[in-house]
């Protein structure tokens, strides 16, 4: 684990009471308080003064100002100029009439220009607002906020991947048991490919290890399957009793199918159909992560209701279900260790990576084949 902020997931735990029906005690009122314009300026000075890196303007945005400025101002001036000359064109020929409609277009386009930009700044100083209600939120309810921190290193399957990795708008527990969410961003590919990705997530801490499993939600599966990241071996798929495989696909690791048996109880299921069905939930060493393949909406009091509601229940019940649970393979219940082939989930490539490389392939045997038809034939 990378010494940052999430070193602070290695302190010790207490019980898990302390977060018992907190989607009913929770005080959602900050999110819905307005605050004044001084009281943002005040929190925006402390914020710098802190010196946290997110309330500095960052490097990417001093780029995008220095290149969208002058780009702007050639725009504006190269627009002028072709008023001005379409404009004394007219007057020489007599003839305004066809200067009009290139004038309107043009006019437009600068319009768009400066509505865009007053739009941004106007969402600059909407969201100093909404991390300043955040805060106030956190503090009121034993959390902290965070608009930003780098590289969260944790072991879930959507963790760990691309580049710049950011956990944004995202709030954790000050004492209890280890809690954190909010959005996770992370960036694949490189010049035009490049491109950038943001879930929803929650993590909390559980007592005990356990073998790597993964739910996979039907709800928000694409074209080609599952949403995730991650691809696992289809060999590790367990079937659970009842309706629950019309929700979630369990993934478990080959030998753990008993293990899974025992965590995912018939009332545990329940829990995650009612609560969860929208969602990933990933079971890895002593941690539960639920994802959602589109970000949570920053200060939505019913979204954070809803994943109290899911520590309350589905967490609380992982818990007391898992807290004697020992790896047979190890045998040693102070070891809190699961063997090496339970601990991660076994992968493959997926369908839809596949699909995209065959179709390169085949444009670019085209291409090949073009040419060579083309020097044969002349």
């Amino acid at each position: 684990m990378t010494r940052h902020w999430a070193m602070s997931l290695l302190r010790p735990h207490v019980g898990f009471t302390r977060f018992m029906a907190t989607s009913t005690s929770i005080d959602f009122t900050p999110l819905s308080t307005p605050m004044s314009e001084d009281a943002v300026k005040a929190w925006k000075a402390q914020a710098k003064a802190s010196g946290a890196g997110w309330a500095s303007m960052s490097a990417g945005n001093i780029i995008a100002i220095v290149l969208v400025i002058p780009v702007a101002f050639a725009f504006f001036s190269i627009a002028i100029s072709f008023g001005v000359f379409t404009f004394n064109a007219a007057s020489r020929s007599g003839s305004t009439g066809f200067v009009v409609f290139p004038l309107i277009i043009v006019l437009a386009v600068i319009a768009i220009i400066a509505f865009a930009v007053i739009k941004g700044f106007g969402s600059l100083s909407k969201r100093w607002e909404l991390w300043a209600r955040m805060d106030a939120f956190a503090k009121a309810n034993g959390m902290t906020f965070s608009p930003a921190d780098g590289n969260p290193a944790y072991p879930g399957a959507i963790f760990g991947i691309g580049d710049t990795r950011q956990a944004i708008d995202h709030l954790r527990n000050v004492d209890g048991r280890f809690f954190d969410f909010g959005n996770y961003r992370y960036t694949t590919g490189s010049g035009k490919n490049r491109s950038t990705r943001t879930w929803g997530f929650l993590a909390f801490h559980l007592d005990r290890r356990l073998p790597n499993m993964m739910l996979d939600s039907k709800a928000n599966n694409g074209f080609f399957g599952s949403n995730l990241p991650a691809t696992f071996d289809k060999a590790q798929i367990l079937s659970l009793e009842g309706d629950f495989d019309t929700y979630f696909t369990l993934y478990a690791p080959k030998e753990y199918e008993r293990d899974a048996l025992y965590v995912f109880t018939p009332d545990l299921m329940a829990l995650l159909i009612d609560e969860a069905s929208p969602f990933d939930v990933e079971i890895i060493d002593d941690w539960m992560f639920v994802y959602s393949n589109t970000a949570f909406r920053t200060g939505d009091a019913s979204l954070y209701a809803r994943l109290f509601r899911i520590m309350d229940t589905v967490g609380a019940k992982t818990l007391t279900q898992t807290d004697r649970y020992v790896d047979e393979r190890v045998g040693d219940f102070a070891a809190n260790i699961v063997a090496p082939q339970g601990a991660r989930l076994k992968r493959r490539v997926s369908v839809g990576a596949i699909v995209i490389g065959v179709v390169f392939i085949a444009f670019w045997l085209w291409g090949i084949l073009g040419d060579a038809l083309q020097t044969f034939s002349g």
